[in-house]
């Protein structure tokens, strides 16, 4: 399965709402790709784009200091007060749309304060050549409180770091109560954590009082600016300083600890699902927050990395992320029988020592790839797999895992997806091509996306009973950037493609209007404004405090708008869908066909036995591919040239040319396991078994703890326990990236 990352989609996992249909992703020409030639001999002359950016970046400051430098020299009023103008609209400019530039500066240790420094030196200095600095208390008063400025901003800089680092605790928690760690709320943007604000705020009131001063030749008006500004900043110095005192800074280090192990005695965790990975890694765990929430019992989920806290989607399970190994050791007096892994990670290691707890793999995905049978999988006690497919691929890769190890769970996410009814019943034969991504190896057949991508979405494109849907993989071009030119190319056919075609985006006012409603509400539920404005901990005492809505408000949200979407959109629209939202589950279900690579998302895809085909760039021969990747056995193999395409599209159309629906129902029993007992049952009781062998090791001695933890059977919860994620939301709290995690292959 795959899922965006979040990031800075429009989904709601950012601050904006997600895509209206008709801006969900343009869609495609029916023309081949262009040919590939030389570049304009004008091109070559062009500068670099860089270059232009620095130049248009640094050129209103240098102005500013040109003028200021200009008025100290001619003794001119409006060039001393432009200049220094110019300087601090230009440090805003720049700082706020163009911080990499900001960067490099600081990079050559022109810092903003140096900047700062050196423009109010050049500004003092020209009202002095002005000789406005009278009467000649003020202007003493004026040197001082520009001089007191600095030395309480850098103070101010010191003490809120030291404020920072106190409410920086040794855990970080989801869905936890810790009122009892005295965490305040967060300190004010201006003194606590913006620091470039604060002094471009404190520059700019200078600056309007010294502009004053220059024009009435009275320096009243600079002083009392000044030491205006320098009161604000005194204030906010003993503010952050009061929040240092014993009785009103957060638990420390050991406090923190002690009360982690007594929540864990308390709370006595039955299962836990760990996690350790990068940005854009957060789907291998989100997409089975849903199974883990309809255990019962008292599920657990253990992160290492801090911002992976804000990435995991919403969830009523608690959640705890222990950064340090040697905090981690502490799991192992908690009782906690079993832990299931979705992914492997260099962390993984250092749970993998505690020995009163059981480790089941269950990935994050499975397909035909060397990944899939990843050697580190035989760290784990076992190895939880769909079906006899990935049983057999593991005998078969002779990687040291034992088959009394492997366990048949079947993968329960998939409930939501529907089954096959038929050929298309409307105008249109709806098409998902969904290429994987190049991968960390440079393999061939690892994606159709370069290879083959354009042609195959030409191929499509050029029949006029066909609607593309384009679901890029979220991860694409992050190590090949050849790749995501390609993925550019094919969203430029996508929207030739529209602009040729018909497309009443008002097709469904109703609809449309619903849609509105639905990301409104989807805003809502973000709330982006305030909780950007918390710090960690502040965002730790109110996920507590019913500061988030429960995940299923959030599913019941993401669903209602991915109905309503389907509806908004033109049935003639081809659409790209880069964002999480709509879920991948979710374009299953609309689509007719699945256009794909080797790769997990196939092999979730033949859970609805729909018809689908699979792009062979390996270079081997049909009959090899084929025989070397179980999960073309009941798929229509196309080639590169997408010459098959024609064909495979009137086998969707008349199912008496559907030749491989049989096959397809016996792969699909062979790659995800049989149908009853439902894989959700499967999973539960897997737990449960692995879980009796925990304490069946407890109890054996070796001085382990044999913590009381007899929860009852886990049988999956009722109907209100959801089948699975609906698209990826809220990249900033627990509704990040909700929905139908996408697959890539197991890393």
């Amino acid at each position: 399965m795959r899922t965006e990352p979040n990031a800075a989609s429009a989904s709601v996992s950012g601050s904006a709402p997600g895509p209206h249909p008709r801006d969900s992703g343009p869609s495609a020409a029916p023309s081949p790709p262009p040919a590939a030639g030389p570049a304009p001999a004008a091109a070559g002359r062009r500068l670099p784009g860089s270059l232009v950016a620095a130049v248009t970046g640094l050129a209103p400051l240098a102005a500013g200091y040109v003028l200021q430098l200009l008025g100290l020299l001619l003794a001119g009023t409006a060039l001393v007060v432009s200049g220094a103008a110019l300087g601090i609209a230009a440090e805003s400019w720049l700082t706020s749309r163009r911080p990499a530039l900001a960067r490099s500066l600081g990079g050559a240790q022109l810092h903003l304060p140096v900047r700062q420094l050196l423009r109010d030196a050049l500004l003092l200095g020209g009202l002095a050549r002005l000789d406005v600095l009278r009467p000649a208390h003020y202007a003493a008063w004026l040197l001082i409180a520009v001089l007191g400025c600095w030395t309480t901003h850098f103070v101010c800089q010191a003490v809120a770091a030291r404020v920072r680092r106190s409410r920086r605790l040794p855990v970080v928690t989801r869905n936890i109560d810790v009122s009892a760690l005295r965490i305040g709320p967060t300190p004010p943007l201006l003194f606590g954590r913006n620091g470039t604000l604060r002094l471009l705020l404190c520059s700019a009131l200078v600056t309007v009082g010294a502009a004053a001063t220059a024009m009435t030749g009275n320096a009243r008006w600079g002083a009392l600016t000044a030491l205006l500004c320098w009161a604000v900043l005194l204030t906010g110095v003993v503010h952050l300083a009061c929040r240092l005192l014993p009785g009103r800074r957060p638990a420390g280090e050991e406090e923190v600890l002690a009360w982690l192990d007594g929540w864990l005695a308390a709370y006595r965790p039955t299962v836990g699902m760990y996690f350790s990975g990068g940005t854009s890694s957060a789907y291998q765990a989100n997409m089975w927050l849903p199974m883990l929430a309809r255990l019962g019992g008292r599920p657990l989920i253990v992160l290492r990395e801090r911002f992976m806290v804000r990435r995991i989607d919403a969830t009523d399970v608690p959640i705890v992320c222990i950064p340090k190994v040697a905090h981690l050791m502490r799991l192992e007096q908690s009782g906690l029988p079993v832990l299931l892994h979705p992914a492997n990670s260099g962390k993984t290691s250092h749970v993998l020592r505690i020995p009163t707890i059981k480790h089941a793999f269950i990935n994050h995905g499975e397909s035909d790839k060397l990944s899939s049978c990843n050697p580190y999988a035989k760290a784990y006690d076992q190895v939880w797999v769909a079906g006899p497919a990935a049983r057999e691929r593991y005998r078969l890769a002779g990687i040291g895992v034992r088959d009394e190890d492997v366990v048949e769970v079947g993968r329960p996410q998939l409930e939501s997806i529907r089954p096959y009814a038929g050929p298309p019943a409307g105008k249109y034969t709806t098409v998902l091509y969904a290429p994987t991504w190049e991968g960390w190896t440079d393999e061939p057949g690892n994606t159709s996306l370069l290879p083959a991508g354009e042609r195959i979405v030409a191929a499509l494109l050029a029949d006029e009973r066909v609607r593309l849907l384009y679901k890029p993989h979220p991860m694409t071009g992050s190590v090949d950037p050849a790749m995501k030119e390609a993925d550019e190319r094919i969203r430029a056919q996508i929207a030739a493609a529209n602009a040729s075609r018909r497309i009443a985006h008002a097709s469904d006012a109703q609809a449309a209007a619903e849609l509105e409603e639905h990301e409104a509400e989807l805003a809502a539920l973000a709330n982006e404004g305030s909780r950007n404005r918390w710090d960690e901990a502040e965002r730790m005492l109110r996920q507590h405090a019913g500061a988030w809505p429960s995940a299923a408000t959030v599913l019941d949200a993401v669903e209602a708008w991915e109905e309503c979407y389907w509806r908004a959109c033109d049935p003639a629209e081809h659409l790209v869908l880069a964002d999480g939202r709509p879920g991948i589950h979710s374009c299953f279900n609309q689509a007719d066909l699945l256009v794909s690579d080797v790769s997990s998302v196939v092999s979730d895809y033949l859970s609805s036995e729909k018809p689908y085909a699979v792009v062979n760039t390996t270079g081997l021969t049909e009959e090899e591919f084929r025989a070397g990747f179980p999960t073309v056995r009941a798929a229509t193999v196309l080639t590169p040239e997408a010459d098959g395409v024609p064909a495979l599209l009137e086998s969707v159309r008349e199912p008496a040319r559907d030749v491989l629906r049989p096959a397809r129902a016996e792969l699909k029993a062979y790659l995800l396991g049989p149908d009853e007992p439902p894989s959700a049952v499967r999973f539960a009781r897997a737990v449960d078994a692995l879980r009796a062998e925990a304490r069946a090791h407890q109890a054996r001695g070796c001085g382990l703890p044999t913590a009381d933890v007899t929860a009852a059977p886990t049988e999956p919860a009722g109907p209100s326990a959801r089948r699975g994620t609906a698209g990826r939301l809220l990249a900033d709290g627990p509704l990040d990236g909700l929905g139908d995690a996408a697959d890539d292959e197991a890393l």
